[in-house]
């Protein structure tokens, strides 16, 4: 009856699904974590391969690992085992998203260029006679630039840090249809039908086992793919260069499709806690001041409105160069927030980021560490060690397969060699860089070491001038050989023979007047 009306419908409460955990791993509550386990659990089981077994071979032949996830660990706490069971694969398109940021990008890039920045010497071995190696090495040099070498190889290691995995097929143009299902053999390379190297992302390769790879641990094959299909297309891994960060068990290779762990998954936790805080230091700073206000609060609450008025009024006068009014019964009170510190706990997690990334915190973030070693040189000597692991067992094994594949299309037919003679070797530079003084400091201690040996004759003159001709860091490289002269009884042919006679140290200094 009017005036009343009924009362609407009250709307549907939608409960909301709770997240698996809070913000940080470390805050995963006991029940939580105990999921996090389950379900991780169930995402290996799930993750096993199905085989389709071929005639002959029994069914629990190709069962896989199915009796070995029985864990039993009844001591341990729930907590500590959902924690790190939390710490599964998060996919390779959350992996590409998560290496956006700056950061993570720049730990993923940062080892794949400096691991190729200083190159590699190529030599080749079993040349007939006659032939000479300096053309052979021209032309392949002339095919890594023609085919982009540098540049395969830092997306090779670059992207497979990124993906955990990254796979590299050789193009080969084959009148057989079969090339690339049957395993690989060299002599299917002909005259001009390599094109090159393409890599493909994960998310657009399946992996495919045979019986033998999952029923046989025995074997040297065990659990590795033994085709990758790509495009609807099956590529037998004989045909493949696979890059894999950080490989993981056998047990866990299903749920990381045979993959490695990538890098953003590694460290997105610490990137995550760094970022948020330094985002704290500016509001910090903007909040570092607190006042007290000491007032009537039952006065405040009686007239909300004209509080808040003079609330905005108060804001506007907070800074220094205006004048606080405040009632006789009030009372005011200021509290600084200290940030002395707030630099180091800052710097502090960015370096965590960059001891899981293996990459120094001078490097990555182009600064002097706070709160550890001051000079970064420990962390300096196992950086070069982690990328010379990089050139030996990811990069040589790609750079080794390109060269085989430009020999037989290329430069063997060429040079009318047999390739089956001919080895390609690969020399990689040192990967640290001397600064021009340290290039000094080195030339200074090689002619000392050079005079000594003159002195006791093991070698001569000539010999020192051949090593500087061929040092290009020595400043002589490339000087002109010691011509012959046209009449050795010449008294003057004396003077272009290297001395016989010792060489004498010199002494004194430069610009004393002692006499040298």
């Amino acid at each position: 009856m009017w005036p009343f009306r009924r009362k609407p419908e009250p709307a549907p409460q939608v409960e909301r699904e709770q997240a698996p955990y809070p913000m940080f791993s470390t805050d995963m509550r006991p029940r939580d974590a105990k999921k996090a386990f389950e379900s991780a659990i169930d995402r290996i089981r799930t993750t096993q391969p199905q085989i389709k077994t071929p005639d002959g071979v029994a069914m629990d032949g190709a069962s896989g690992l199915k009796d070995v996830l029985n864990l039993a660990v009844p001591n341990l706490p729930d907590a500590v085992i959902g924690w790190f069971s939390a710490q599964t694969f998060i996919g390779h398109q959350l992996a590409a998203i998560i290496a956006q940021h700056w950061l993570v990008d720049k730990a993923c890039t940062m080892p794949a260029r400096d691991a190729i920045r200083h190159g590699y010497e190529t030599s080749v071995s079993g040349l007939p006679g006659g032939k000479d190696d300096g053309d052979i090495v021209e032309d392949l040099k002339k095919a890594d630039k023609k085919y982009r070498v540098r540049s395969n190889m830092e997306q090779f290691v670059r992207l497979g840090r990124v993906f955990g995995v990254r796979i590299a097929l050789f193009e080969v143009e084959s009148t057989d249809p079969d090339y690339y299902l049957k395993p690989f053999n060299p002599d299917g390379v002909t005259k001009g039908s390599y094109k090159g190297i393409r890599q493909v992302d994960p998310y657009w390769c399946a992996p495919e086992l045979d019986a033998q790879a999952v029923s046989n641990p025995a074997s040297a094959e065990f659990y590795e793919p033994t085709w990758w299909r790509i495009n609807g297309r099956r590529y037998h891994r004989s045909h493949l260069c696979v890059f894999r960060n950080s490989e993981v068990s056998d047990i866990l290779k299903p749920a990381y499709l045979y993959g490695g762990v990538p890098v953003p998954q590694q460290i997105m936790e610490r990137v995550y806690a760094a970022e948020r805080t330094a985002n704290e230091a500016p509001q910090l700073a903007m909040t570092k001041r607190a006042l007290i206000w000491t007032t009537d609060t039952g006065k405040i609450l009686a007239n909300q409105d004209a509080f808040l008025e003079h609330m905005e009024v108060w804001n506007v006068y907070r800074d220094n160069f205006g004048v606080k009014l405040i009632n006789s019964s009030d009372t005011v009170q200021q509290f600084d927030t200290t940030l002395a510190d707030l630099d180091t706990v800052i710097m502090t997690q960015y370096q965590i980021v960059a001891a899981a990334a293996k990459v120094p915190a001078t490097k990555l973030l182009g600064t002097t560490p706070k709160g550890f070693n001051s000079t970064g040189e420990y962390e300096e000597s196992s950086y070069h060690e982690e990328l010379e692991s990089i050139q030996t067992n990811d990069l040589t094994p790609l750079l080794e397969r390109h060269h085989l594949m430009v020999m037989r299309s290329e430069i063997a037919p060429e040079h009318g060699l047999d390739p089956d003679d001919v080895e390609v070797l690969i020399d990689w530079n040192p990967v640290d860089s001397p600064t021009a003084k340290e290039y000094a400091e080195i030339n200074e201690i090689n002619s000392r070491t050079a005079a000594n040996l003159v002195n006791a004759g093991a070698i001569d003159g000539m010999d020192v001038r051949n090593r500087l001709k061929d040092d290009k860091n020595g400043g002589y490289v490339g000087i002109a050989d010691i011509a012959e002269p046209d009449n050795p009884n010449d008294p003057d042919a004396n003077l272009l023979k290297p001395p016989t006679e010792p060489i004498k140290p010199v002494t004194g200094s430069i610009g004393s007047g002692t006499e040298a």
